[in-house]
């Protein structure tokens, strides 16, 4: 059988745009040249659509939309569509929805499979909206039994979850009472079709090829694998729809990061060769510049405005930018201060020339001045502290933003995932913005980030300069100020964070691996205290397996140990 993996980039809510997304695909595809286009899971509507599902007049627009897709297939009765979508369930009680998978073929709604396993952990929230299908039939289309499931209906095998848990957190994925694979290989399916849309962390894509190969060598089928692309909020979505043989070895694979059509046949044998993939940093690399153009692009915003500071973070931040929306429409300030090094204006400077992008230097001494002057009697007689630091970085924050509304802008905020963690950071200051770009990224991974930028097989020439890469991190908001001032050394600091945000281990748990328990106990008890400023922070594209975001949901006002 001929099918096209259709690895498209839906806009949440946008269901005509979508449609007509689907039709120019189908519009593309010669006559007779394909059986059966598969679109990803939920793609009438985008993933995820989250609170969109609690309104009744839009799920009544997604059952009206079927009329149109309808009309699409019946002009071309040589194949059939299978896609994603919301349909009523029909149940009295339970939340009255399915998360579904169509087949329409000649104006017709062939068959329908609903999805059995609902996510509910880290970023996914689907029992709030859709009820639970019990039931996996296979459907003999054009002489082959097709086995439809979507996405988590191929994420539960006890064997394989163990093996996961090992190397993820403890809930990577939770064991359910079924299998859905293993209900339609049972059912003798011949062909397992799993639409999708499967957010990115770093490594997911080692973990869903292993995942995928283990269905189809252990059943002896062929599985394709049809996976959204794009980025809607901080989710991001890597695409790479892919094909396997009953032997379990790809022999088709469509793009990372981007929209991709691809035609195969079912019947086709892969090799032996190792999936290898992306290089990491270059696979995060796209998963960033890929968050940033879509939130600029679903959101109507043209222009970023970022705050240079002459360190690593705003560096960073800065050249994700241009790579996603362009030099020119990237705009960048210094704010120096008193505290500032020559070197932080010097290195912004050279960025900026470096990357092609304006940068203005507006220093805020005098506005600084003006604010302790201010101050001066009600703070008399207390000594100078975080106070005075936090009062220059809410100056920068204010001039960001005032730029951003004057150009029509948005802020990106700058700030790292172990800055987040740890409250070193300032609300209505360092912390403005729209968009958090690198906030799930620990420190190290921003350094290893940022001399990828650097590395002569990604470029020709230098983009961050050396001194940013070389000089102690600095908020540089008082004198010889340096982050290990307040904080554990960073390679210590993301071990730490990473086995309690990421692998859920207790402080003791920590301690027991050989770290200092003064160390520990101070890192987790900050971590634990700054949640009130991390509720308040701008959406962050999540790249690891636990950002801070949707898929972290602690109690501010709690004690947890």
């Amino acid at each position: 059988m001929q099918i096209t993996l259709a690895q498209m980039n839906p806009v949440v809510g946008d269901i005509d745009g979508n449609i007509n997304k689907l039709k120019n695909v189908i519009d593309g595809i010669k006559p007779g040249a394909t059986d059966l286009v598969v679109f990803p899971e939920m793609y009438l509507c985008g993933y995820p659509p989250r609170d969109l599902l609690n309104l009744p007049w839009f799920i009544d627009r997604l059952e009206e939309s079927l009329d149109r897709i309808k009309e699409i297939s019946f002009d071309r009765p040589d194949l059939g569509i299978l896609f994603g979508t919301v349909r009523h369930s029909g149940k009295v009680t339970g939340k009255g929805l399915f998360n579904s998978a169509l087949l329409i073929e000649n104006g017709k709604l062939l068959f329908e499979q609903h999805k059995q396993l609902l996510p509910t952990y880290d970023v996914f929230d689907e029992q709030r909206y859709f009820d639970v299908s019990h039931s996996s039939q296979v459907y003999n289309y054009r002489g082959v039994k097709l086995g439809i499931s979507i996405c988590e209906d191929a994420w539960n095998d006890p064997d394989f979850e163990e093996k996961l848990r090992q190397v993820l957190t403890p809930d990577a994925t939770p064991i359910y009472d079924r299998n859905p694979i293993a209900m339609l290989a049972h059912n003798n399916a011949e062909l397992l079709i799993n639409i999708s849309a499967s957010p990115y962390h770093l490594h997911k894509d080692q973990i869903r090829n292993e995942r995928y190969a283990h269905h189809s060598r252990r059943w002896g089928v062929p599985l394709i694998f049809v996976g959204q692309v794009g980025a809607n909020d901080d989710l991001i979505f890597d695409g790479r729809s892919m094909a396997f043989d009953k032997q379990g070895r790809i022999f088709a694979i469509a793009k990372a990061f981007e929209e991709d059509v691809i035609t195969i046949d079912s019947a086709q044998t892969g090799s032996d060769d190792e999936y290898t993939g992306l290089p990491d940093m270059e696979a995060l690399r796209r998963a960033l510049v890929l968050g940033i153009q879509d939130y600029f692009r679903k959101c109507g915003f043209k222009t970023a405005i970022i705050g240079l500071s002459g360190g690593i973070d705003s560096a960073l931040t800065t050249c994700l930018a241009v790579d996603a929306i362009g030099s020119e429409n990237v705009r960048v300030i210094t704010m120096p201060s008193q505290f500032s090094s020559t070197g932080s204006v010097d290195d912004s400077l050279q960025l900026a020339r470096n990357l092609g992008i304006q940068c203005d230097i507006i220093p805020i001494s005098d506005i600084f001045d003006q604010y302790v002057t201010s101050l001066k009697m009600p703070f008399e007689g207390l000594s100078s502290d975080v106070t005075e630091e936090n009062i220059q970085a809410r100056i920068r924050g204010n001039l960001l933003m005032a730029y951003a509304n004057k150009y029509g802008g948005i802020v990106l905020a700058t700030g790292n995932k172990s800055e987040l963690a740890m409250g070193y950071c300032t609300l209505y200051g360092d912390m403005s913005g729209g968009l958090a770009v690198i906030s799930d990224l620990p420190k190290m991974i921003v350094y290893e980030l940022s001399r990828w930028y650097n590395d002569p097989n990604f470029q020709s020439s230098e983009i961050i300069p050396q001194a940013i890469l070389d000089k102690a991190p600095s908020a540089e908001l008082r004198s010889d100020q340096k982050d290990e001032d307040s904080l554990p050394p960073y390679p210590i600091l993301d071990e730490i964070l990473e086995m309690y945000l990421e692998k859920r281990l207790s402080p003791q748990q920590i301690v027991s691996s050989g770290f200092d328990s003064e160390t520990v106990n101070q890192v987790i008890r900050t971590v634990d205290l700054n949640e009130y400023k991390r509720l308040q922070a701008a959406p962050g594209l999540r790249v690891t397996t636990k950002a801070f975001g949707t898929g972290w949901r602690m109690p501010i006002a709690s004690k947890r140990s």
